[in-house]
């Protein structure tokens, strides 16, 4: 399977070569349209193929981290989810809310590692391409943030952007093996590592991971 993602960095936090996350937002912010167009060539379904079939029934409470530009959000709306998506760059916002009005998405200012205006429980939570964006020094606290906010047996999708990181943005390749330790640590349990493949979008020198993760019974 080949892949691509949304992605957005998350403010408050230094990015992964120590550089103020708001200039790592800067691209985003400038790119916000072209992004949508980028984003929107691929369906919900072609990126994340590999773990459809662990989703919760609708009507569940879903969450969005790091929703971009709203593909996600949308097709998980449209499979009868009430979603809250998460997107820290106002302009990625205005573009997602201006492509995919739904009264069942409901769009918040928030970010990782905190997620602080946010409450649970959310019997699935996705993160495409967003982890990469996260300091090492932030993602235990952030793996631990979505582990409280997941109800029992919740799902938590985690999509990785792997390879050489780009010259336009900050970010870092993240193996799926850390996000295991750290879900592990935060009470979280691997379900599924799919190996997605090259990247559709034709970026040779990217290719995917999804890791799917479940919390314990309370």
């Amino acid at each position: 399977m080949v892949r691509t993602g949304e992605n957005s960095t998350q403010p408050g936090e230094p990015s992964a070569a120590g550089q103020p996350a708001a200039v790592v937002q800067q691209y985003y912010t400038q790119n916000a349209g072209s992004l949508a167009q980028r984003y929107g060539s691929v369906t919900f379904e072609e990126v994340h193929g590999g773990v459809l079939d662990l989703l919760p029934p609708a009507p569940a409470r879903v969450l969005d981290v790091g929703a971009g530009t709203g593909r996600d959000a949308a097709a998980l709306a449209r499979r009868g989810y009430q979603v809250v998506a998460a997107e820290p760059v106002r302009e990625l916002r205005e573009v997602a809310q201006r492509l995919h009005s739904s009264e069942d998405i409901r769009w918040a200012e928030d970010s990782l590692p905190e997620l602080s205006r946010l409450e649970g429980a959310f019997e699935l939570t996705l993160l495409s391409a967003v982890w990469m964006h996260l300091p090492p020094t932030a993602r235990g606290q952030a793996m631990k943030r979505l582990a409280a906010l997941l109800a029992p047996s919740g799902l938590l999708v985690v999509s990785l952007r792997r390879g050489a990181p780009p010259t336009d943005r900050v970010m870092s390749d993240v193996p799926a093996e850390e996000v295991v330790r750290d879900a592990q640590q935060a009470g979280l349990q691997l379900v599924r590592l799919v190996e997605e493949g090259a990247d559709r979008l034709g970026r040779a020198e990217v290719w995917w991971q999804t890791v799917a993760l479940r919390k314990g019974e309370a």
